[in-house]
C-alpha cells in the first residue's frame, strides 16, 4: 500500500494556524464543564470522559503544548470535582497523556479508523487504571458496561478533531470570519 492510501489522516495535507494558549485553555475549560454535567445513571454509563478525550487530542496534535504536569493537575481537579478517591484521575490522566505524546506521530500517520482504534485502546487503558485504583481502595467491580464510556469517546474522536480544527484553518479571504 502506498502512503496515500493508509496515511491520509484527518488533517490531510492542510496547513493549520498556530494554536493560541487561550484556545487550549478554553477547550480544557469546556471539557471540564462537559464532564461535570449531571447525568441520569443510564446516560452516565455511556457519557465519555471529555477531559481524557481532550488530553489525547492535545497530546497527539500539539504534544509540546500540554504535558504530564497539565494532565496531572487536570486529574486532581477532576478528583475534587467528582469527589472520588484523590489521585485516581491524576494518575490515569498522566499515564494517558504519556501514551498520547509517545504515540502522537504514529496516530497522526494513520487513517481515521486506525486513529479511532488507538484512541479507544488508550481510553480503555485509562479507565482500567482508574478501576484498578478503585478496586485496591475497596470498591466493587461496576461491570463491563463501565467501559462503554471509552467506546463512546473513541466514536466521538472524528467529531472532536473536526470541531477543534475549525478555528485553526486558514481562510482564503482574510476578511472572512
Amino acid at each position: 500500500m502506498t502512503r496515500n492510501s493508509i496515511g491520509d489522516n484527518i488533517h490531510g495535507s492542510e496547513i493549520l494556524l498556530p494554536v493560541a494558549s487561550r484556545y487550549i485553555l478554553l477547550t480544557v475549560f469546556a471539557a471540564v464543564l462537559l464532564q461535570l454535567v449531571p447525568m441520569p445513571r443510564f446516560v452516565a454509563w455511556v457519557w465519555p470522559d471529555f477531559v481524557a478525550l481532550l488530553l489525547v487530542y492535545w497530546g497527539v496534535f500539539q504534544p509540546r503544548r500540554l504535558g504530564l504536569v497539565s494532565a496531572w493537575l487536570l486529574g486532581l481537579v477532576m478528583d475534587v470535582a467528582d469527589a472520588s478517591l484523590f489521585g485516581q484521575h491524576a494518575l490515569a490522566y498522566s499515564v494517558l497523556m504519556f501514551g498520547a505524546i509517545f504515540l502522537h506521530r504514529r496516530i497522526r500517520m494513520f487513517a481515521l479508523p486506525y486513529q479511532i482504534a488507538h484512541v479507544a485502546v488508550m481510553l480503555i487503558a485509562q479507565q482500567l487504571l482508574q478501576l484498578l485504583v478503585r478496586l485496591v481502595a475497596g470498591a466493587e467491580f461496576p461491570g463491563m458496561v463501565w467501559f462503554a464510556a471509552s467506546l463512546t469517546g473513541a466514536a466521538l474522536w472524528p467529531v472532536l478533531v473536526a470541531v477543534l480544527k475549525i478555528p485553526l484553518q486558514q481562510r482564503s479571504n482574510p476578511d472572512d470570519v
